[in-house]
């Protein structure tokens, strides 16, 4: 009969465990001994080639384009004010009303005057005199045919001793003195026609003018409503409440900014400039499209457009100011308020990408940790372009498929073994990428 034992099978798998065991903490304490550090867990990224946008940030700031000075355009004292500072009105919203009586007045002596011109203008229309001067006219007319008649009747009578010689001396006087009184009193009607006309064309000039201080007097009268002129937010009220307005001042009574759209300017330096105006972007569609970052760092939630630049460069500094528009329907941006502006520069093709964070800077050389075949940390010299969200385009010191060590970089040094982990963009990262 056999000495041997038999081995239970689960205690044989506990057996092999435990040797394993062993032999790796006989292993570790080796390395230990030996001064090899264990592999350091790092958040790597595979390097692939992408497409991407290259944006140019500058620094800007909003400003009302037109803004409007509300001025009173008629002397009076205010009766009331019909607004709250800050507040958006529409155009035509009354902002003042002030003592009316007296354009009241000039209103109702102007109708009265207009009244009293149409009337002169009829009256001399109707030609009075004109007619009567004609009726004394061929009055007299007849009276010299009659006198004709009489002295050519007595002439052949007093030659057949029929009538006397004075008869017809008699009769030949009144014949000149009617030829006299007919030529006087065509000249009357002469001068009475034109005096018609005169007094016509004075009683419609006098008629138009009165209309046309009626036309004053109401346009005043309307003046003593101040209006909105534009929408917009309007500001403080400089003139109270029995305040005296006057049209000649040099101070306004109130001010209206509009804010739908916002203006928002910047600058650029001259070689900017002449890359934007040879931009694919600009060549394509002449309004040119920009975001807008506001002062707390937040994307402005709508997309604006390039409009115009001024006519001159800034001989001071060199730069050209670039004017620019964003819709404010809900009126958030104010005049006055400083971003930043980003403008799309190009679209880069078949780019390699790495986080800002990766790339180590000293003495003005940049490099970069990637992993090894034989997971050891490797540095890289690189050569770094535009800047794209929160990452570099690097042109140079890197290739598809390489895994470049974003987190961790400060606890690993060239040759340490490293323990590679996919990295994983935090929210902000995230959000700073969605941003470029």
């Amino acid at each position: 009969m056999s000495n041997r034992r038999v081995v239970h099978p689960g205690r044989r798998v506990l057996l092999i465990a435990s040797l394993v065991a062993v032999l790796n903490c006989m292993s570790t304490s080796q390395a230990q001994a030996q001064g090899t550090p264990p592999p350091m867990p790092v958040s790597v990224i595979e390097i692939r080639a992408q497409d991407v946008p290259i944006y140019a940030d500058y620094a800007s700031q909003t400003f009302a384009r037109d803004m409007v000075e509300v001025r009173g355009r008629v002397d009076g004292y205010v009766e009331s004010r019909r607004f709250e500072a800050g507040t958006d009105v529409r155009a035509g919203q009354i902002l003042y009303t002030l003592d009316q009586r007296q354009y009241n007045a000039d209103v109702q002596k102007a109708k009265a005057d207009v009244s009293q011109s149409m009337a002169n203008l009829d009256f001399a229309k109707n030609q009075v005199a004109l007619v009567q001067a004609e009726a004394n006219l061929a009055q007299a007319k007849a009276n010299l045919l009659k006198a004709q008649q009489d002295v050519d009747r007595l002439r052949p009578l007093v030659g057949q001793d029929a009538a006397s010689q004075q008869d017809l001396d008699n009769a030949t006087a009144a014949l000149e003195a009617n030829k006299a009184n007919v030529a006087a009193l065509s000249a009357n009607v002469d001068q009475t026609r034109l005096q018609t006309k005169t007094n016509i064309e004075l009683a419609t000039a006098q008629l138009e003018s009165n209309r046309a201080l009626l036309e004053t007097a109401e346009l005043n009268l309307g003046y003593a409503t101040i209006v909105a002129p534009i929408a917009g937010r309007i500001g403080d009220s400089l003139v109270q409440v029995g305040g005296l307005v006057s049209k000649n001042s040099s101070q306004p009574l109130t001010t209206i900014v509009p804010l739908n759209p916002i203006w928002v300017r910047f600058k650029i330096s001259d070689a900017e400039y002449l890359d934007y105006m040879h931009s694919a972007e600009r060549q394509k569609n002449h309004v040119v499209p920009v975001s807008m970052v506001l002062a707390d760092g937040s994307l402005y939630s709508h997309t604006g457009q390039i409009r115009n630049n001024v006519n001159q460069l800034d001989m001071k500094t060199g730069t050209l100011e670039i004017q620019c528009t964003f819709p404010n329907p809900e009126h958030v941006v104010l005049p006055g308020q400083f971003g930043r502006v980003r403008v799309l520069k190009q679209h880069a093709r078949n780019v390699i990408v790495v986080p800002q964070r990766a790339v180590q800077e000293l003495q003005s050389m940049q490099s970069v940790f990637t992993v090894g075949p034989d997971n050891k940390a490797q540095v890289r010299n690189i050569v770094t372009g535009d800047r794209v969200g929160d990452g570099w385009i690097v042109t140079q010191g890197l290739k598809p498929g390489d895994q470049v060590i974003v987190e961790g970089v400060q606890k690993v040094r060239p040759g340490s073994p490293v323990q590679p982990i996919p990295y994983k963009p935090t929210t902000s990262a995230s959000v700073a990428k969605s941003q470029g």
